[in-house]
């Protein structure tokens, strides 16, 4: 797949321990971008913040939290986008689901390596 130019990058914010099926919830999201063919996807963990709950989530020893800020950021052309976003509204119960229009620059994969 090739994509250039202008694109959208969809985040969403989710709890760590935010689950789907016993599963964690960044897990489910992720392999669902796969089996839809968006260009890629990427978790990230945060140290600290907080949300619609306004409870402070943290790695800081004296306040140690298990449910750190996880954000799960896909890019891809924006009809692609827009068309992932019915599954998000199955599965994204508590968060924050943000679209960004971005462009993009570079976007190459591995290549495959060539036997001697």
């Amino acid at each position: 797949m090739k994509i250039e130019g202008p694109a959208v990058r969809l985040t969403v914010f989710i709890g760590e321990d935010d689950t789907w099926h016993h599963r964690p919830l960044y897990h489910e999201i992720v392999h669902r971008a796969h089996a839809a063919g968006l260009a890629g996807a990427s978790v990230l963990r945060g140290i600290e913040g907080y949300g619609a709950s306004s409870r402070i989530h943290t790695t800081r020893l004296l306040s140690l939290s298990e449910d750190l800020p996880v954000a799960v950021i896909i890019v891809d052309r924006e009809d692609r986008i827009r068309a992932f976003l019915p599954q998000l509204d199955e599965l994204v119960g508590e968060g924050l689901v943000i679209l960004d229009p971005v462009e993009v620059i570079r976007y190459v994969g591995r290549t495959a390596p060539v036997d001697s």
